[in-house]
């Protein structure tokens, strides 16, 4: 009986001892982990909403691998050139939204159309290059509704005269590039033209079905300010 017990006891032991090791390893195994480091990309000082990155402009910083996050840029030569879209503060690591190379060109999937004057049946006075805006189809050739989902970027707007359309004191880009929403507000209301012509940045699939819809004359499009602009603005504000 007590030999039984006794080896009961032995075993007891031997597993509460290897649990002890298996813990001690899993703890090592974590610590190790979290002392495994990257380096990412960060501004060496702070930088506003607008500036061009350049290399002076930038250094490195090692965090944890753990706190490394896909967003995370790991190449300073592949940012010098971007314009910063919010704020940066120093040694903060540069994330791919907060950059972008030219914001008013079209993306890797999009050319710049100008709308001809025909297609469009009214477009809001109070867009400006930059903007994000709405299109909505109008007329006897189908029934209204809007067109894209998806809002698109006006890559200019133009007055007769071909002057782009813009408060020269207080701009309205450079509002947006600052999330200034009450110098967005008082460039549109300063600005001074008629908008004759628009370039919108589209997908060759957005823009046949605008050419398709429109090119009878029988539908037109409504090119409406969309508060999308608004909200970028507002969370350049709100990031840290």
């Amino acid at each position: 009986m007590n030999r039984k017990r006794h080896v009961w006891i032995i075993v007891s032991a031997a597993l509460v001892s290897g649990l002890l090791v298996y813990g001690v390893y899993a703890l090592q195994l974590r610590q190790v982990k979290f002392q495994e480091t990257v380096d990412v990309v960060v501004p060496v000082r702070f930088v506003a909403a607008g500036e061009r990155l350049t290399a002076d402009m930038l250094g490195v910083k090692r965090i944890a691998k753990a706190s490394f996050v896909h967003e995370m840029s790991l190449d300073a030569k592949a940012l010098s050139g971007m314009e910063v879209i919010v704020p940066l503060g120093a040694n903060e690591p540069v994330l791919s939204w907060k950059v972008d190379k030219f914001r008013l060109l079209p993306g890797n999937d999009q050319s710049t159309f100008q709308i001809p004057r025909d297609y469009v049946l009214s477009v809001s006075n109070g867009i400006r290059a930059g903007d994000k805006v709405m299109l909505y189809l109008s007329g006897e050739g189908a029934e209204s509704a809007r067109l894209f989902a998806d809002s698109v970027t006006v890559a200019s707007v133009k007055t007769s005269g071909n002057m782009e359309i813009d408060d020269m004191d207080n701009s309205n880009l450079k509002s947006l590039a600052n999330s200034n929403k009450e110098g967005m507000y008082a460039a549109r209301r300063d600005a001074n033209g008629m908008i004759d012509s628009i370039n919108l940045n589209l997908t060759e699939a957005q823009w046949l079905k605008l050419d398709s819809l429109c090119k009878a004359g029988k539908s037109k499009v409504v090119i409406a300010y969309s508060s999308e602009s608004l909200d970028i603005a507002a969370a350049g504000e709100e990031a840290p």
